[in-house]
């Protein structure tokens, strides 16, 4: 657990620069179909450095940002601090701290791939209100709709250190049913984001599995990156597209 927990640690600058928002059109889904409201209390599980948290506070939720990692909560209480309701928690997904039927909402966003799936299920129905809601988003790169992102995909492949292990493009509604017993739906959105070289640098190193400036190849990787970004990229920027996946059930 500790591994998985720190992992993200020399990460945390990039990760709040380069990783993509999510589409407002996502609320729609919360709201019609999750009975959410902007008086909603929302327990953001494995909030990182608050991106996922933004959003909701924007629009006057009390969100509770549950993260495990010391330096990723850091950079989420400075990223928010003009938010009086973010509540900035030290806890796991496996023990939140929160009380017994205290939230409205509970979300986790490019996160539940790292929770234990015997023990969250039932840590987020604790912390539940009856008839609240689950919902689980990812950004999933688009690995092969033009010729850059299949040659970017290749260049992950050549230097990540473990890709295949933490990637969670395997995890859809069939398993998450299984997992939490309960029926999940889900709707998705597109997404992207347009990126100089400094953003396509920075979005690639804020992944755990990509080699640090201490690792003998990462020379080499970023002069690849380069030629990379040199051959596809139009007026200065590169355009990566995600499709946003949003997996929920009733609690």
């Amino acid at each position: 657990m500790s591994d998985t927990i720190e992992r993200f640690s020399n990460r945390v600058a990039n990760y709040v620069k380069y990783r993509p928002s999510y589409p407002a059109e996502m609320f729609d889904v919360f709201r019609d179909e999750m009975n959410w409201t902007e008086d909603s209390a929302v327990a953001d599980i494995g909030s990182g450095t608050g991106i996922s948290s933004k959003p909701f506070l924007e629009r006057g939720n009390r969100v509770f940002g549950v993260e495990p990692n010391a330096a990723m909560r850091a950079a989420a209480e400075e990223f928010l601090k003009e938010f009086p309701n973010f509540v900035s928690i030290d806890g796991t997904a496996e023990q939140t701290s929160l009380p017994d039927d205290s939230v409205d909402l509970v979300i986790a966003a490019q996160a539940y791939h790292w929770f234990d799936p015997e023990t969250a299920p039932a840590e987020f129905e604790r912390i539940a209100k009856p008839n609240s809601f689950l919902a689980l988003i990812w950004n999933e790169r688009l690995l092969d709709a033009n010729a850059f992102l299949r040659d970017y995909e290749a260049h992950l492949r050549e230097f990540a250190n473990d890709y295949d292990k933490v990637r969670h493009d395997q995890i859809g509604t069939e398993v998450l049913s299984a997992r939490f017993r309960k029926e999940f739906g889900q709707r998705s959105f597109e997404n992207s984001q347009l990126l100089d070289f400094a953003g396509l640098m920075g979005r690639m190193l804020s992944s755990s599995y990509m080699p640090t400036e201490a690792d003998d190849r990462y020379p080499l990787m970023i002069a690849k990156l380069e030629s990379l970004f040199d051959k596809y990229a139009e007026k200065g920027r590169i355009q990566i597209p995600y499709q946003t996946n949003v997996f929920y059930a009733r609690l």
